[in-house]
């Protein structure tokens, strides 16, 4: 029973730090199926983070940053549409200016109106989301197994967390079963065609970017507001990337690439508890090469596990309609 419950501990830490992965990569996904090239996931997220603590300590409410997390990150994302969508720019090197100008943007702000060396001021109470617990939860925690698996690896969690649970099959729907969703998967592969067939190619492209920019900013509002009690610099920490990487391994899909965010959060989540722990027959392993296990496995999947992913036929390629 005891190894049992290390590993309902192990898994619940995996929710918690997939949950930002998985929205990314959600967004991500309504992104490059569009047939836009978004490397600036990491730079939504971090603004989306700053926004978030930074009106939530000044307002006193966890949804009201949220609100204003999600607020910059979807201006970020008509940023990046403006310049890739309207002005045909290199989709890349938009996103990657993106990425920069975030990184060094927010802690600036951060210092010149909180005065806190780069960051914001702790969250507390309603600042920030709190865990909440589900019907029952303490009542059968003693059932073993399923009562105890109940109780704390499905309740306790913040609502970001049961949102982000719940953006899987939801996007998933969007995309394979709505007229929007077919739109964006087609003007991904032919926008030439989507265009003959009456439908405006950059006004696709822009919601697609819009919805991009809405769930970027609940994962960095999450990082912010959720998981942690405050904004720090660079606290996305390549969280961007490797959402991406999982959105390439998952091969644009929603189930695949949620397993591909969980695997990640698991060796991330592992890493933190293998840090100072003695291994039989190897001893301490050095913390700096613990830390880098996610990154490590992102590297060795996308290199040679992943297969022959296939993107979108038109990604990266700006469309000029044709006089």
């Amino acid at each position: 029973m005891e190894y049992f419950e290390i590993f309902v501990l192990l898994m619940d830490a995996t929710l918690r730090v997939a949950t930002p992965l998985v929205l990314a990569a959600m967004a991500g996904m309504f992104s490059e199926r569009s047939g836009i090239v978004d490397i600036g996931l990491e730079g939504k997220m971090l603004g989306a983070a700053f926004a978030a603590a930074a009106v939530a300590y000044v307002t006193g409410s966890a949804w009201l940053g949220l609100l204003g997390g999600i607020a910059v990150s979807m201006a970020l994302s008509g940023l990046h549409a403006y310049a890739c969508v309207t002005h045909n720019g290199n989709q890349v090197v938009s996103g990657m200016a993106i990425n920069i100008v975030v990184a060094g943007l927010t802690p600036t702000l951060a210092f010149a109106w909180f005065r806190q060396g780069g960051q914001t001021p702790a969250l507390t109470g309603d600042d920030r989301f709190s865990s909440l617990t589900l019907p029952f939860a303490e009542a059968v925690r003693d059932i073993p197994v399923i009562g105890y698996t109940y109780a704390e690896l499905i309740s306790g969690h913040n609502i970001l967390v049961y949102i982000a649970a719940a953006a899987v099959p939801i996007c998933a729907y969007i995309l394979y079963r709505t007229r929007f969703g077919l739109r964006v998967r087609a003007v991904g592969e032919n926008p030439h065609a989507v265009d003959t067939a009456g439908i405006v190619v950059s006004h696709l492209r822009y919601q697609a970017l819009m919805v991009t920019g809405f769930l970027c900013g609940i994962a960095g509002s999450y990082l912010s507001t959720a998981h942690g009690a405050a904004f720090i610099r660079d606290m996305t920490a390549g969280k961007g990337y490797l959402a991406l990487a999982a959105l390439i391994f998952g091969k644009w899909r929603p189930v695949p690439t949620m397993f591909a965010c969980l695997l990640f959060a698991f060796t991330d989540a592992l890493q933190a508890r293998l840090q100072g722990v003695d291994l039989p027959l190897v001893g301490a392993i050095p913390v700096q090469f613990i830390q880098a296990l996610p990154y490590v496995l992102t590297v060795l999947l996308l290199a040679g596990f992943v297969g022959k992913a296939i993107p979108p036929k038109a990604i990266g390629e700006p469309y000029i309609k044709e006089r």
